[in-house]
Protein backbone atom coordinates (compact mmCIF):
# COMPACT_ATOMS: atom_id res chain seq x y z
CA UNK A 1 0.00 0.00 0.00
CA UNK A 2 1.05 3.56 -1.47
CA UNK A 3 -0.50 6.73 -0.09
CA UNK A 4 0.80 10.37 -0.35
CA UNK A 5 -0.42 13.49 2.00
CA UNK A 6 -4.09 14.29 0.89
CA UNK A 7 -5.09 10.93 -0.19
CA UNK A 8 -8.51 9.16 1.31
CA UNK A 9 -8.08 5.80 2.98
CA UNK A 10 -11.54 4.21 3.00
CA UNK A 11 -12.36 1.15 5.47
CA UNK A 12 -15.01 -0.94 3.60
CA UNK A 13 -17.75 -2.08 6.31
CA UNK A 14 -17.18 -5.39 8.57
CA UNK A 15 -20.86 -6.40 8.22
CA UNK A 16 -24.00 -6.12 5.55
CA UNK A 17 -25.46 -2.45 5.53
CA UNK A 18 -22.51 -0.74 7.22
CA UNK A 19 -21.11 1.93 5.84
CA UNK A 20 -17.44 2.19 4.97
CA UNK A 21 -15.32 5.41 7.04
CA UNK A 22 -12.52 7.53 5.37
CA UNK A 23 -10.13 9.54 6.34
CA UNK A 24 -7.62 11.86 4.85
CA UNK A 25 -3.76 11.02 5.02
CA UNK A 26 -1.99 14.17 6.90
CA UNK A 27 1.01 12.53 7.28
CA UNK A 28 2.89 9.24 6.20
CA UNK A 29 5.46 7.87 8.55
CA UNK A 30 5.99 4.48 7.12
CA UNK A 31 8.91 4.18 4.48
CA UNK A 32 8.23 4.41 0.69
CA UNK A 33 4.67 6.03 1.06
CA UNK A 34 3.40 2.75 3.53
CA UNK A 35 2.01 2.71 6.35
CA UNK A 36 1.63 3.75 9.33
CA UNK A 37 -0.46 7.00 8.58
CA UNK A 38 -1.63 9.88 10.85
CA UNK A 39 -5.15 10.54 9.26
CA UNK A 40 -8.07 12.80 9.98
CA UNK A 41 -11.55 10.55 10.41
CA UNK A 42 -14.50 12.16 8.24
CA UNK A 43 -17.52 11.55 10.02
CA UNK A 44 -16.06 13.10 13.61
CA UNK A 45 -12.96 14.71 12.73
CA UNK A 46 -10.60 12.80 15.53
CA UNK A 47 -6.93 12.28 14.57
CA UNK A 48 -5.02 9.13 14.92
CA UNK A 49 -2.70 6.60 13.58
CA UNK A 50 -3.82 4.28 11.61
CA UNK A 51 -2.65 0.70 10.27
CA UNK A 52 -4.03 -0.24 7.01
CA UNK A 53 -5.48 -4.29 6.97
CA UNK A 54 -6.71 -6.05 4.07
CA UNK A 55 -10.51 -4.15 4.38
CA UNK A 56 -8.83 -0.69 3.73
CA UNK A 57 -8.09 0.62 0.44
CA UNK A 58 -6.23 4.36 -0.80
CA UNK A 59 -8.14 6.96 -3.05
CA UNK A 60 -5.27 8.69 -4.81
CA UNK A 61 -6.14 12.34 -5.29
CA UNK A 62 -8.05 12.98 -9.01
CA UNK A 63 -9.33 9.33 -8.51
CA UNK A 64 -12.84 8.08 -8.75
CA UNK A 65 -14.08 6.61 -6.03
CA UNK A 66 -14.07 2.91 -6.48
Amino acid sequence: MEAHVGDRIIVRGHRVGEPPRDAEILEVRGADGGPPYLVRWAENGHESLFFPGSDAYIQHLGQDAA
